[in-house]
């Protein structure tokens, strides 16, 4: 899985360079979160915008990266989701569980007025 990292202040931002996060994509992306996870990263940002597709475990990497960050009082958002990818997250009616912010800035902003 091609993911690329980068710190932004507090937010550790995590870039997602796959067209699709699906079952063989999922376990990687999992591991990479709880890694994060485990060295004290606790603000998560993924960036989706080049991911065309997610399916249902891809979406399950996703939550399971939110599950674990609450476990520390953490947080974990998604920005530039495409249509396809934000239809599923609707229809699995996730929108408030897994925040999808439009930019990088926007979730930036709005995270960093959560905190």
């Amino acid at each position: 899985m091609q993911i690329e990292k980068e710190n932004r202040g507090e937010f550790t931002i995590v870039r997602v360079e796959e067209e699709r996060i699906d079952s063989k994509v999922a376990p990687d992306l999992k591991a990479h979160l709880l890694l994060l996870i485990e060295q004290g990263v606790d603000k998560i940002l993924i960036d989706l915008s080049h991911v065309e597709y997610v399916d249902s475990s891809g979406l399950g990497a996703l939550l399971f990266g939110v599950r674990q960050l609450r476990m520390f009082m953490g947080n974990l958002a998604v920005f530039g989701a495409r249509k396809r990818v934000l239809n599923l997250i609707r229809i699995a009616k996730l929108e408030d569980i897994l925040r999808n912010y439009e930019s990088e800035e926007d979730a930036v902003k709005n995270m960093s007025q959560d905190v």
